[in-house]
């Protein structure tokens, strides 16, 4: 059984993905955190295809995730889509608050040198 957080947030991310999605020229980047981890992919939805993915569990599978390891995880998706040749990104936060460590994971994308 979803609770009322889950619904709104499946909600919000419809919303999102009405109006958002990946080309070969600008993928979109995914996010999904659970309770101990976060996880992001690099996606071409005209393919369907993920470009890249990254996630807490490769950086430190003991620790829960957190400010400073999803910088990490941002830094290290950045890396693996310019080997793939993304450069410009489009940034899909899956309906959850651009805050703590949805945020964290953006400016280490950005420190890699990706572009939203």
């Amino acid at each position: 059984m979803a609770t009322k957080k889950v619904l709104r947030r499946n909600k919000i991310k419809r919303g999102i993905r009405s109006k958002i999605s990946g080309t070969s020229v600008r993928p979109r980047i995914s996010v999904f955190k659970s309770n101990k981890a976060i996880y992001a992919q690099v996606i071409n939805d005209d393919l369907g295809k993920t470009v890249a993915a990254a996630s807490s569990m490769e950086i430190d599978k003991s620790k829960n995730a957190n400010i400073t390891i999803s910088k990490e995880v941002g830094i290290k998706l950045a890396e693996k889509a310019k080997a793939e040749g993304c450069s410009e990104v489009i940034f899909d936060r899956s309906g959850y608050i651009y805050h703590g460590i949805v945020k964290a994971l953006a400016e280490g994308l950005r420190e890699g040198g990706l572009k939203f």
